[in-house]
């Protein structure tokens, strides 16, 4: 999920006077694109980023003026020409954020522990805000749509319009602005960011629960070693879990197609052992950790027990992105960096 939607409703829950900024429109070449959120607190330290620089340091001081208004408000920035320069900037695009006062309301409490809730559930929900017409303007009116068609927020404003943008955005994955009855609506379908499961508990393992716990996949370790699968080592984790061995250890898992499988087991025969289960599940990737020879190797015990070379031509091995890595941690940011990959190239 989005760790942001998270961080919100932690920041209010403590009381705090919020101002969320976010990418409406990007043209050109810009630090981040559209979607992409910041939230501006108190002390004007951040959550989130919507690129760095003079923009968003210029979209922090605004911040100040939203929040004394407990209204909203849309600015552009153009990073051409002498505008650019005059920024400090090379980027050469052009974007318009929304810079809006975030207010705890009973409204906004159960709109985002919705997004939250659905969210670990793996369940896609629709962020909806009516933009405004004016600058500045009052609060903006929000809601989300469920996969069951309810809206948690301002139902008011969801009524006239949550049929049709439910089906107009269908199963898309982006977000967008929605022109309807004369209005503009943004609208962000938020998807589960995937679960990984890294099946061993090792040096690298280690290293990759940190990392994916901060690309925001839900991150499962498993193996039979209490001593090695246990909280102190991987307090990132969202689940960490001793099992009794891995001859069945995918058998109660929920693996689907946001499942990322990482098969860095202590030895070649455990590895062979997951991956023959995995390879038989519609997971969107799986990766097992070795050279080369090590592949030859245990491909050619899979292919004498009857596995099809078609199944083992979706396993990623040796597993990570080539960048030279040697130690646990290089390791880690190369498979890392291969999970962003494929996720990115399967939400389009």
């Amino acid at each position: 999920m989005k760790r942001i939607e998270r961080d919100i409703l932690e920041l209010l829950g403590r009381g705090e006077d919020l101002v969320l900024a976010t990418i409406l429109t990007n043209q050109g070449s810009t630090p981040r694109s559209m979607g992409a959120q910041m939230v501006i607190r108190p002390d004007g330290r951040i959550r989130g980023t919507i690129g760095g620089g003079k923009v968003e340091a210029a979209v922090i001081q605004t911040a100040e003026e939203i929040r004394t208004k407990s209204g909203a408000m849309v600015r552009d920035y153009d990073l051409t020409g002498s505008a650019g320069a005059d920024m400090d900037l090379i980027c050469g695009g052009r974007l318009s954020v929304l810079i809006e006062h975030l207010a705890l309301t009973p409204g906004a409490a159960a709109r985002y522990e919705a997004v939250v809730e659905e969210m670990e559930a793996g369940r896609r929900i629709l962020s909806v805000a009516l933009l405004p017409e004016s600058n500045p303007s009052g609060p903006l009116k929000r809601f989300v749509l469920r996969q069951d068609g309810s809206a948690i927020g301002d139902t008011e404003a969801a009524a006239p319009v949550a049929r049709r943008i439910a089906s107009a955005f269908g199963e898309n994955r982006s977000t967008a602005i929605l022109p309807l009855d004369g209005k503009r609506y943004l609208v962000e379908a938020m998807c589960a960011r995937g679960s990984v499961f890294i099946f061993g508990a090792g040096h690298v393992s280690r290293e990759l629960a940190r990392l994916t716990s901060r690309m925001e996949f839900r991150t499962i370790v498993l193996d039979d070693r209490g001593e090695f699968a246990n909280r102190e080592r991987f307090p990132t984790a969202d689940e960490v879990r001793v099992t009794a061995g891995f001859d069945n250890v995918l058998q109660a898992l929920p693996i689907g197609p946001e499942s990322y499988l990482v098969i860095v087991t202590r030895g070649h025969s455990h590895d062979k052992t997951v991956l023959a289960q995995a390879i038989r599940t519609n997971a969107a990737y799986i990766g097992m950790i070795g050279s080369r020879r090590k592949r030859t190797s245990v491909y050619a015990a899979l292919r004498s027990e009857g596995v099809s070379q078609e199944s083992l031509e979706r396993v990623r091995c040796p597993i990570g992105l080539e960048i030279g890595a040697e130690t646990p941690e290089e390791i880690a940011v190369s498979i890392a960096a291969e999970l962003i990959r494929t996720r990115s190239e399967k939400n389009g």
